[in-house]
C-alpha cells in the first residue's frame, strides 16, 4: 500500500477529454472551466496539445487556451506534444506552461492507427522532442498507450512496455504514465506490472493512467496503491477516451478518484466539492450527463 498519505494526481480532462468531444468547445468555456479546476486543490493539470488543427480541430485554439488562463502560481501546467513542430509550436507560449507529456503506444497496430508510425518511429522523433524540451527546462512525462493490452493485438508484453520506458527515460522524461487506453487492465494485472516496472525504471515516477471503459478503473486503481503507486491521471466528469478503436470510453472520474482516497483517509489537498462543481460545470457546457459517479451521487455525507 502507498506509504505515505497524501497521492498526486493530474487532470488530463480539458485535453483528453475536450478532443473527444463530437463538437468544439468554445475557447471562453474551456478558459472558464480550467480556471475553476485550478482553483480545486489540484497541482497539476494538463490543459490541451500542439496537434493539427485539421486532424483534432477541437483543440486548434491551444495558444489561445494557454495565453487566457489564469491557474494559481502553484498549479503545474502541461501540454501534450505530438511530434518536434508540435513542440515548436508551443514554445511560442514557454512562459505559461511548466511541463510536456510525450506519447505512443506499446503495440504496433494501435500506435500506427494512432499516429500512422512505427513504433521505432515515434520513438526516435520523441527522444529528440524530449531532449529539446529538457533544454528549454520542461519537465518531460511519457505516457504509453495500451501498457495493459491492445484491443488489435491483446496481450502486450510488460517487458516490451519496459524497454520503450527506458528510451523514453534516457532521452529525459522523469515521469511514465503507463495508459490502460482501451480499459483492458485487471487488478491482478496492475498489482504484478507496477513492481516489475519500479524493478525495471529506477528513479523515474511512476504514473497510473487507467480508463473505466469496462468499470473497472478504481479497482485498478487500488491494485496500484498496493503496489506502492502515488501518482495517477483522471479526468473530472469522466471525460475523454480514445479516437481508436470505437467504444473506449473515457478516463476514470477524478471526482470518483478523489472520493475513494479521501474514504480511505489518504489526502490528495484536492476540495471535493469544487471538484465536483467544476465538473457540473463541464456538464452544463456540454448539454448531456456525465459518467461521473459522484456527479451523480454527490459526496458521501456521514451523519
Amino acid at each position: 500500500m502507498v506509504d505515505s498519505t497524501r497521492v498526486r494526481i493530474r487532470d488530463v480532462g480539458p485535453r483528453d477529454g475536450f478532443q473527444n468531444e463530437p463538437e468544439t468547445i468554445p475557447t471562453d468555456a474551456k478558459v472558464r472551466l480550467i480556471d475553476e479546476l485550478a482553483r480545486t486543490g489540484l497541482k497539476r493539470l494538463e490543459v490541451t496539445s500542439f496537434v493539427r488543427a485539421d486532424v483534432i480541430p477541437q483543440l486548434a485554439d491551444a495558444e489561445q487556451v494557454l495565453d487566457r488562463i489564469d491557474p494559481p502560481e502553484d498549479v503545474a501546467i502541461s501540454v501534450l506534444i505530438p511530434n518536434e513542430k508540435g513542440l515548436e509550436n508551443a514554445l511560442r507560449q514557454r512562459e505559461r506552461f511548466h511541463e510536456i507529456n510525450v506519447f505512443l503506444s506499446a503495440s504496433e497496430t494501435h500506435n500506427r492507427k494512432n499516429v500512422n508510425r512505427s513504433i521505432e518511429e515515434s520513438l526516435t522523433g520523441l527522444e529528440a522532442v524530449l531532449a529539446r524540451a529538457r533544454g528549454e527546462g520542461l519537465r518531460c512525462e511519457g505516457v504509453i498507450s495500451t501498457s495493459f493490452g491492445c484491443p488489435y493485438e491483446g496481450h502486450v508484453p510488460p517487458e516490451r512496455v519496459f524497454e520503450i520506458a527506458g528510451r523514453l527515460q534516457a532521452a529525459g522524461a522523469e515521469e511514465i504514465g503507463f495508459g490502460d487506453t482501451t480499459g483492458m487492465a485487471n487488478p491482478a494485472q496492475v498489482r504484478d506490472f507496477f513492481p516489475a516496472a519500479r524493478d525495471a525504471l529506477a528513479g523515474v515516477e511512476l504514473t497510473a493512467h487507467f480508463h473505466n471503459t469496462r468499470g473497472q478503473g478504481l479497482a485498478n486503481v487500488l491494485a496500484a496503491l498496493e503496489a506502492g503507486v502515488e501518482s495517477f491521471e483522471s479526468s473530472f466528469g469522466e471525460l475523454g477516451g480514445c479516437p481508436v478503436p470505437p467504444g473506449a470510453t473515457g478516463n476514470i472520474a477524478t471526482e470518483d478518484l478523489v472520493s475513494m482516497l479521501h474514504e480511505m483517509g489518504i489526502e490528495t489537498g484536492i476540495e471535493l466539492d469544487r471538484l465536483v462543481a467544476a465538473a457540473r460545470a463541464a456538464q452544463e457546457v456540454l448539454g448531456r450527463p456525465l459518467g461521473s459517479h459522484v456527479l451523480t451521487a454527490g459526496p458521501v455525507e456521514w451523519h
